[in-house]
């Protein structure tokens, strides 16, 4: 079997995700090109060795729609020979797509590949493509009869089955914002981040955040109908303990140990193991625990034998319900911050936390970094990477 090894990896700035965010001018299709083009830049490979490009976003319509990632390509000046596609597995989607690369590659069907994703939340908002549209049909709400619900609320349903305070939600997200800080402050950033013009670093991060201040936030998804429903739960969810809306977009160069041999590239990880799962899509949410359980199995590693775990913070519930059923090593989880502070660009996340994994991993020495996803519909990728 062939090793597929990451020799590069760079993500843009965390920007906000609204009108006005630090990069809301940059259309998604040259966010992507600029990553992609540094990507290129910092590896020194000529682009026209590279089989494929495998991109993931969530919002594919308006200036994100008709194959943003071959878009992208075209735009960063890549040979017209380069194809590219476009995957859609939500919050996983450039997570998906470093699965689908480095398969490709242990299968023998790629040499080079490059895994990404972008995701530009002010200019095409969440929902855009299914705005005024029915994406379910008839069999399955037919299958749910009591209706699925929106993230936020599944997040709430969460905390209540896992007995997560208010107090705990907030506590772990002040933690984010405070490790994201220090880690900007002491550059473990630097390496990663690739500016975009006059930006330089993640506009979401907020190393003033404090318990008291979160403390005082409202509930964001509390109504008379979600409570009459839900009687357990205690409505906790808010902006200061959810990840924010974000723009960004990150890069990974795969290829095969041999290919990288011959080039004359430093492989720096090498993908161990892979697994992809679904779960309750009412709880939605939880998919990174299963997934977690799969990938360790397939490994043959427990999960004390993981240097650090990048869990995606989409709600501060999903990494603390995580770690409670895994019994896993707080030190260890997202120990450079997560999207609470670093913020949630969806289609870029998956490929942004193994930026920031790989980074650690050498770092500090760890050999062993794990990353997982929570998902929409109720799904989760996990990955293992051992550290070279």
């Amino acid at each position: 079997m062939r090793d597929a090894v990451i020799v590069e990896a760079v993500r843009t700035p965390a920007g906000k995700g609204k009108p006005g965010g630090a990069l809301s001018d940059i259309h998604p299709v040259d966010l992507l090109a600029g990553a992609l083009t540094a990507l290129v830049e910092r590896s020194g490979i000529d682009p026209a060795v590279v089989d494929d490009v495998i991109g993931g976003c969530v919002g594919q319509a308006g200036e994100q729609a008709l194959n943003i990632t071959r878009n992208a390509v075209l735009a960063a000046g890549f040979p017209e020979a380069v194809p590219a596609t476009t995957v859609d597995r939500q919050c996983g989607s450039s997570q998906q797509a470093a699965h689908f690369a480095a398969q490709g590659v242990i299968a023998g069907a790629y040499d080079v590949v490059i895994a990404c994703g972008v995701e530009s939340m002010s200019r095409v908002p969440m929902g855009t493509s299914a705005a005024g549209k029915n994406p379910f049909g008839t069999l399955m709400p037919q299958r749910y009869p009591e209706g699925l619900v929106n993230q936020g609320v599944s997040a709430e349903i969460i905390a209540a089955k896992w007995k997560l305070s208010r107090e705990q939600l907030d506590e772990y997200s002040a933690t984010s914002h405070a490790r994201a800080a220090e880690a900007a402050t002491t550059g473990a950033f630097e390496r990663e981040i690739v500016p975009v013009g006059a930006v330089t670093t993640d506009e979401t991060v907020r190393g003033g955040t404090t318990v008291e201040k979160l403390a005082g936030l409202k509930p964001s998804f509390y109504s008379e109908a979600f409570a009459a429903r839900f009687p357990d739960v205690t409505w906790s969810i808010t902006p200061g303990n959810s990840s924010p809306l974000t723009d960004g977009a990150s890069a990974v160069l795969i290829v095969s140990a041999e290919k990288a041999a011959e080039l004359g590239l430093r492989p720096r990880a090498r993908f161990h193991s892979f697994s992809v799962v679904g779960d309750d899509p009412l709880l939605m949410l939880t998919g990174p625990i299963p997934a977690t359980r799969k990938v360790l199995d397939r490994a043959g590693l427990s999960i004390d034998d993981i240097d650090a775990y990048e869990v995606n913070e989409a709600f501060a519930p999903v990494p603390l319900a995580w770690a409670h059923d895994l019994g896993a090593d707080p030190a260890k989880l997202n120990p450079r911050g997560g999207a609470i502070a670093l913020g949630h660009a969806l289609g870029s996340s998956g490929t942004r936390l193994l930026t920031t994994l790989v980074n650690y991993l050498e770092d500090t020495g760890g050999r062993y970094g794990l990353q997982t996803m929570c998902e929409g519909g109720g799904m989760a990728n996990a990955t293992i990477i051992e550290r070279l």
